[in-house]
């Protein structure tokens, strides 16, 4: 297998033409290439610059989990910190997880940050939802966001070889005129559930709207845990 390090978006796209299989997430494909063969061509982002940003707005694909700190929303910084090993954040990338992994913990903190996402696709750039991101599997560039007045993230403990731990995210987002936006987003099992309502001094009143969208239908154990995260948030936004 021929790797490819393209170091600008003209080499990225030249790459695509020629076949290259993005590498993002081969450390969950590579069980899968030994299985059924290995791509005579495969291309990583690890050189690119634009795949590599870190900053309050912006989080590269190519950046490896063990990297994200402060700089993102709190949120961001958590999820990547609850993924895995010490030796797997040190190899794992933004955009593995993201497009390559089928758990995602970093797709919560992405949704309740209302985060665009920048991807490679037939020889251009544009910037989408991260959903069509996901479902079609484009290649991902790096993620934008408006930085949050706040934000929460909370991930079951559970032992190895059990069920996906039940995953919460939420935070809180200033918009015009001093109104705000309460997001929330759960990881229940492999499927993820993202809503959002206007944001409230009243958490019992956040709770109530979100009670009655599909979030409010998850299982105790998710429910019990989107109460106590939104709780604990609004109460600390309260306080600022």
């Amino acid at each position: 297998m021929l790797l490819r390090l393209p170091t600008s978006l003209p080499e990225v796209h030249a790459c695509m033409a020629q076949g290259a299989v993005p590498i993002g997430g081969a450390t969950l494909a590579w069980a899968t290439w030994q299985r059924d063969g290995f791509p005579e061509q495969s291309m990583s982002l690890r050189n690119l610059p634009e795949a590599n940003t870190l900053a309050s707005g912006e989080l590269g694909a190519a950046v490896l989990l063990s990297e994200i700190d402060d700089r993102v929303p709190e949120v961001l910084h958590r999820a990547a910190a609850s993924i895995g090993t010490g030796a797997v954040r040190r190899t794992a990338t933004v955009g593995g997880n993201l497009i390559g992994s089928t758990l995602r913990c970093l797709l919560p903190a992405a949704l309740v940050l209302d985060a665009r996402a920048v991807t490679v696709e037939s020889g251009a750039t544009y910037e989408t939802d991260l959903a069509e991101v996901i479902a079609k599997q484009h290649l991902l560039l790096r993620l934008m966001w408006h930085t949050p007045t706040a934000s929460c993230f909370y991930k079951q403990p559970t032992g190895p070889g059990g069920p996906p731990p039940v995953v919460v995210a939420a935070a809180v987002h200033t918009v015009a005129h001093g109104r705000g936006i309460l997001r929330v987003a759960v990881r229940n099992g492999y499927d993820v559930v993202s809503e959002h309502t206007a944001h409230t001094a009243d958490a019992g009143e956040a709770l109530r709207a979100l009670r009655q969208t599909e979030i409010g239908t998850l299982q105790e154990a998710a429910w019990t845990a989107v109460r106590r995260e939104v709780t604990d948030l609004l109460d600390r936004v309260g306080r600022s």
